[in-house]
């Protein structure tokens, strides 16, 4: 399955959304430059080991602000785009129902959160390999869009003999995409150590996190917001 849009028409103009989308492609743009050598060449190499979230140094309480800094590397346009759709797809209505502001704290926190749960469960032997992408926090999105939005209709590309699009409900999208990372995540441990390189428990722990945090404080917040759009 491959969405293409949500129905589901935004209050707000998703500003926070967009500047969050914008500074992943800037950052990817001057970190491939410099891959071409079209600037400092150690440039790359120096984004990656500086603000790459390594485990062995988390779990060490050491430079923790990678917890942050990684959520907006990539390691190549195809990932890039992956999320870039994801969020640009479903992240425009949680930051309509939580608000500019409380959205990027809540996105910042469902990152922060995915790579927890992936650090927690991951094999220790892994712990020096560089971790980056968004995924985790956008899978904190996704989760949120879930408990807000669940009957919300995706329209979705899927190959059925031939290519079709189809709307379908959120919750069957996004469950069918949330059961897909925790089996995903399981066969990688039982028959990859972890090492299947992505981080399906990431994706987990992020979606989990968007869930909850919908259910404590996005659906009070989606229903004052949609009281005072329609006074």
């Amino acid at each position: 399955m491959f969405p293409i849009k949500d129905l589901n028409r935004s209050l707000t103009t998703p500003h926070v959304n967009r500047m969050l989308i914008l500074a992943n492609v800037v950052v990817f743009v001057v970190v491939l430059l410099s891959q071409w050598n079209m600037i400092d060449p150690r440039f790359a190499a120096d984004i990656e080991e500086k603000f790459a979230l390594k485990p062995y140094y988390i779990v060490r309480g050491e430079r923790l602000y990678t917890l942050f800094t990684s959520m907006f590397l990539h390691a190549g346009l195809f990932h890039l785009f992956g999320n870039m759709l994801y969020l640009y797809i479903f992240g425009d209505n949680v930051e309509d129902a939580f608000g500019h502001f409380s959205y990027l704290v809540f996105y910042m926190v469902c990152g922060v959160a995915a790579s927890l749960t992936y650090i927690s469960l991951t094999n220790p032997q892994l712990y020096g390999i560089p971790v980056v992408g968004a995924s985790g926090a956008i899978s904190g999105v996704l989760g949120a869009y879930l408990i807000l939005y669940p009957k919300a209709k995706i329209l979705t590309l899927i190959f059925y003999g031939l290519p079709i699009i189809i709307p379908i409900p959120a919750v069957i999208f996004l469950g069918i995409w949330f059961l897909m990372q925790w089996f995903l995540g399981m066969y990688d441990i039982f028959f990859f150590e972890g090492a299947s390189g992505v981080a399906y428990w990431a994706h987990v722990g992020g979606f989990i996190a968007g869930m909850i945090l919908a259910l404590t404080v996005g659906l009070q917040r989606k229903k004052a917001r949609e009281a005072r759009y329609s006074l």
